[in-house]
């Protein structure tokens, strides 16, 4: 009998390929010839893909801001003492700030039609990217999980206005499993629907946040004015007296903490805004896109406020979780469209901030096995397996984690935006991002100029982020520098980027004179200055499955 010839590893791995392809779908995209860094997912966005307009965003920062995070932020700044008369002008100065911030990071992603993963390459070098990729990443991941939880209630809540029956809806779980058997059943129905839509393209989920623009801001309104009607203006929370809750803080101090609460609700977005800005058709024209934040932010802040305020003049006691509040209304039909406009809310901020973001991100770890469909449909997954009804109930010090997460966006930011803008001057090479030794290889794939300047900005930062966790701890004075810890980060870590690309180790290997941008809409390469330049040229070498540049 004739033996089979033995195959070599290469031709073997190509038999096998093919199959695990078909069983697996697998997209390397146009930098076929570099998986490493390549896949569908993480190319430039092509022409006809720039879809979004001011409206899109305008859209987008409705669904993202009127949310229940809002009140969860706005409730930590009035926990220091103030009132409507001193809060309203903190949210809306933080949300100027942290909306700069946004705007010129969003701008990076829309000039070069590339998302967060591949942008931070140019700064913190190829590998040097990757932590920077988990340190965003782990964030969505958590509050993803901790917001289908609160989705979850809304839901019973709807429930609860069609058969009022559900509301004694028989517990067989014991207190020790952190959720009843009617949470537990909204919490998978609300999982379900979840889950469908964050697996759709987000160029597809365009229409949901239009969706959520429409129906959102409107309820929003009449929860605002029937808490003013019935609190005759506003109650004690709009008309009551500064009392500020710590004996060392002073006004400005305080006023100082709730800045940083309001900028650190965002300080997530100011880094990944990338992923959402390379889907603009016009590069983020326009000046309105920087009020966006802050209109909607603050305008949005007066119900929670107000809201609460009503609660404590009805029922005796202030309540910020608005499921609770909802499950005080007497209407059934107000109980069941508040609620159903809230998960609308929360779908909609939970795929803005959450799942896209941790998708997109994820999927820069390991481009060739890895992409957005593969990364979400683990997201959703973690939803159910973390039990994060047990997170909310027991893990204290997680939840300060993930609240203090500021202090290392704000060195991220900084550093991204002081390379992006006045080191590199805005000018990048688009495909020497997706290259292993490029001009963003610096010293063995890390650019250590980037990782210095992060921590010269979150170094002073630590003490306070291990007494957040652990408040038995003894910092000294480093608690109050923590208070502030995005706005310290970010000008820290910026202005010794800056020191030491300029004087000490200045940065030359990944300067270019001229920028080398995707084909853009309506025009071949347009410069940075919108002055034309040279055609980029790029031959392709056509294989059975793919086109890859050559």
């Amino acid at each position: 009998m004739r033996r089979p010839s033995l195959l070599s590893a290469s031709r073997l791995r190509a038999k096998i390929e093919p199959q695990l392809h078909r069983r697996v779908p697998f997209e390397p995209g146009i930098y076929a010839n570099s998986p490493r860094w390549s896949n569908k997912d993480l190319d430039p966005i092509p022409p006809e893909g720039r879809t979004w307009g001011g409206l899109d965003y305008w859209a987008y920062w409705t669904s993202d801001m009127l949310a229940p995070p809002l009140a969860s932020t706005v409730s930590s700044v009035m926990a220091l003492g103030f009132t409507a008369r001193e809060t309203i002008p903190i949210v809306f100065f933080g949300f100027m700030i942290c909306s700069g911030v946004i705007t010129l990071t969003g701008k990076m992603g829309a000039t070069y039609s590339v998302p967060f993963p591949v942008i931070v390459r140019s700064i913190f070098g190829m590998y040097g990217s990757l932590p920077a990729i988990c340190i965003r990443a782990f964030v969505a991941l958590m509050w993803t999980a901790i917001l289908t939880v609160q989705a979850g209630s809304f839901l019973q809540r709807c429930i609860e206005a069609i058969w009022p029956s559900f509301i004694v809806f028989p517990n067989h779980l014991p207190e020790s499993a952190g959720i009843t058997s009617a949470g537990l059943l909204s919490f998978f129905l609300y999982w379900f629907i979840q889950t469908g839509l964050s697996l759709m393209p987000i160029r597809k989920l365009r229409i949901l946040f239009l969706i959520k623009g429409v129906v959102v801001p409107p309820t929003f309104l009449a929860l605002f004015l029937w808490a003013a009607i019935v609190t005759k203006g506003g109650g004690p929370l709009v008309t009551g007296r500064t009392e500020l809750t710590s004996s060392y803080m002073n006004t400005a101090y305080s006023a100082l903490t709730g800045l940083n609460a309001i900028i650190g609700l965002f300080s997530s977005m100011a880094v990944n805004m990338p992923d959402f800005g390379r889907f603009s058709k016009n590069r983020l024209a326009g000046i309105h896109q920087y009020f966006a934040l802050p209109i909607i932010g603050t305008l949005g802040s007066l119900t929670p406020i107000f809201v609460t305020s009503a609660h404590q003049y009805i029922w005796g006691e202030f309540e910020w979780y608005m499921p609770a509040v909802i499950a005080n209304f007497d209407s059934r039909a107000a109980k069941f469209f508040v609620s159903a406009s809230f998960i609308l809310a929360t779908i909609g901020n939970q795929v803005a901030a959450g799942t896209y973001p941790f998708s997109n991100d994820v999927s820069g770890l390991f481009p060739r096995y890895i992409n957005i469909f593969r990364a979400t449909l683990f997201i959703c997954l973690f939803c159910v397996v973390s039990t994060p009804w047990n997170i909310i109930k027991n893990a204290e010090g997680l939840l300060a984690f993930l609240s203090g997460y500021s202090c290392l966006m704000g060195p991220l930011a900084g550093v991204m935006v002081c390379d992006y803008y006045i080191i590199k001057k805005g000018k990048l090479d688009v495909h020497a991002m997706y290259q292993d030794k490029s001009i963003y290889w610096y010293t063995g794939g890390f650019n250590y100029r980037a990782y210095i300047a992060f921590i010269v900005g979150f170094a002073p930062l630590m003490p306070g982020f291990a007494k957040s966790i652990d408040h038995d701890l003894n910092v000294g004075g480093g608690w109050r520098i923590y208070s502030f810890a995005w706005i310290f980060g970010f000008t820290f870590s910026s202005l010794a980027y800056y020191v030491i690309c300029t004087w000490i180790w200045p940065q030359k290997e990944s300067l270019v004179e001229e920028a080398v941008l995707p084909p853009q809409i309506g025009d071949v390469t347009p410069s940075i200055e919108g002055e034309a330049v040279e055609e980029t040229k790029v031959e392709y070498t056509a294989t059975e499955k793919n086109v890859s540049p050559v």
